[in-house]
């Protein structure tokens, strides 16, 4: 993606052209979402929230899935796209939250995954973010992150893997599982320190086979 002139949300300022990018059949090419989604193992009874979910890209492939979500976004003109789209696909588990950009408003202790996907470079303080993300899940609930690797032209704005396992660790959140098999962006799974401890890391190693997590 070259670069471009972007709003003070960090979207660029061509609104009509950046939602039809977001939306594209490209884009399922390299961003995989039937195989995101298989990874995130959900569960009929599962509550998710996708933050930063821009024109409901994964919100409306989570839906089938689980039994609620919440589809955060700070841009008011992407969120009138997506709750057009949930109007048109007919969804009825799909809540779009306007949040500020400092606090994606989900309801504590409510969520039994968070997901970002090529969002986290928009968090203002991201620790603090992090924190708050993980006040709202509850008990084993999971963090995901999937963001383009360095090597990878997206503009600029991006969030290496690196800066965002620093970033985690700050947050107390701890590195759980990895997913490789996305062409342009690492997948990374986190838990809050002290709900990673004994089986769940046993499971979790268990989970990557051969995948190491460097």
């Amino acid at each position: 993606m070259p670069h471009q002139h972007h709003d003070r949300f960090g979207n660029p300022k061509h609104f009509a052209d950046y939602v039809r990018r977001l939306g594209e059949p490209a884009r399922d090419e390299w961003q995989k979402p039937g195989q995101v989604i298989e990874a995130l193992k959900l569960r009929r009874r599962h509550v998710v929230a996708d933050v930063g979910a821009g024109t409901g890209y994964f919100s409306l492939r989570l839906a089938p899935h689980v039994r609620h979500v919440f589809a955060s976004e700070v841009e008011q003109r992407l969120l009138g796209v997506l709750t057009e789209a949930i109007a048109a696909a007919g969804v009825s588990n799909v809540t779009p939250i306007l949040a500020p950009p400092g606090d994606p408003l989900l309801p504590a202790s409510a969520c039994d995954l968070v997901l970002i996907v090529d969002t986290f470079h928009h968090f203002p303080d991201p620790p603090a973010y992090l924190r708050k993300l993980a006040r709202s899940l509850r008990a084993r609930g999971r963090i995901v992150n999937i963001d383009f690797h360095d090597h990878v032209d997206c503009g600029g704005h991006k969030t290496t893997r690196e800066d965002f396992l620093r970033a985690a660790a700050e947050a107390g959140l701890r590195l759980i599982d990895e997913h490789r098999f996305l062409p342009r962006q690492y997948f990374l799974v986190l838990q809050p320190g002290e709900r990673a401890a004994g089986g769940e890391r046993g499971r979790a190693k268990k989970s990557r086979g051969g995948h190491g997590i460097g």
